[in-house]
């Protein structure tokens, strides 16, 4: 068991520290458990990729915190910093080349996403003060309800889109898993259910959506390049796609990557999607965590397609 738990740094950690952010602002710590630890090897501290993937850093969270490591206070809640959330995606230099591998995409449980998502599921996946702050910042970006010709696309979607109380469009498609969650959307004028892993290819007209949104799913993408391809595509030039999420997830199920690095690193990670997939102008980010150490956080990163797509 020792050996199976033996401590090793992810290879695409490495990469995600080799891109540079250019001044100003100062370049923020792209590996929130370097500052964490504080004249500490992180590596020395950082878990098995296969443990992490296996248990959820929740769980190795937990563990470190009981047994003293962090000083009693948790790292999912110590590792993300607003000021680093928010700055990092500014003025990034991109390697030329998209610096993840295909393994940073698999997953512990690789078995089929329709069996998994078979059975409904009418619960949130983060909680009312994450909920509130997600419903608050869509008020202030999405169109205003009932504006004319407005067509909205709520990808990996379920029973709950976090909308604004009462918000309306003429077109708002629903794309899930599961079709009894979907059915119970009450936002939705539409729906379909689509595996993205299995075919990213979005079924809708070019230039057809003006905005897209994806609440806690982005890191279950396993063929995330093409999904952000595909996003391109479909949006209207100068609209926008609002990527949203949280540290909670089914572990199992989300890619290596996101499992085996921070907060922080996973803002970049979403803003590596816009910005290799082409077609958007940069990507940015905010943290609208409510409470943060006291409740879900919950970051934003979001583009617009670029006006000459």
């Amino acid at each position: 068991m020792a050996s199976y738990l033996q401590p090793r740094p992810h290879p695409s950690a490495r990469i995600l520290a080799g891109v540079r952010s250019l001044p100003p602002p100062p370049p923020a710590p792209l590996l929130p458990t370097r500052n964490a630890f504080a004249g500490r090897k992180a590596a020395a501290f950082r878990p098995a990729r296969r443990f992490v993937l296996g248990l959820g850093a929740s769980f190795w969270a937990q563990s470190m915190a009981t047994s003293g490591a962090f000083g009693g206070k948790s790292f999912l809640a110590s590792a993300r910093p607003s000021s680093n959330v928010e700055q990092v995606l500014k003025n990034v230099e991109w390697p030329e080349q998209f610096p993840f591998k295909e393994e940073d995409f698999q997953r512990f449980d690789e078995s089929s996403d329709s069996l998994f998502y078979e059975a409904p599921r009418f619960v949130t996946h983060i909680d009312d003060p994450a909920i509130a702050a997600l419903t608050k910042f869509y008020s202030k970006v999405l169109p205003a309800s009932n504006s004319p010709g407005v067509s909205i696309l709520d990808m990996c979607s379920s029973w709950i889109s976090h909308y604004p109380a009462g918000y309306k469009q003429e077109r708002i498609v629903g794309m899930g898993m599961n079709e009894e969650e979907l059915k119970r959307n009450l936002v939705l004028t539409e729906y379909i259910i689509q595996d993205l892993n299995v075919n990213p290819k979005l079924p809708f007209e070019d230039n057809s959506f003006d905005v897209i949104t994806n609440v806690v799913s982005v890191d279950y993408l396993s063929k995330p390049l093409d999904v952000f391809k595909e996003m391109s595509r479909i949006l209207k030039p100068g609209g926008q796609a609002i990527m949203s999420f949280s540290n909670r997830c089914f572990w199992t199920k989300a890619i290596s990557i996101w499992t085996s690095t921070g907060d922080t690193d996973h803002v970049l990670i979403v803003g590596s999607y816009f910005h290799y997939a082409g077609g958007f102008e940069p990507p940015q980010a905010v943290d609208i965590s409510p409470n943060p150490g006291r409740s879900d956080p919950m970051y934003v990163v979001f583009s617009r397609k670029a006006l000459t797509a």
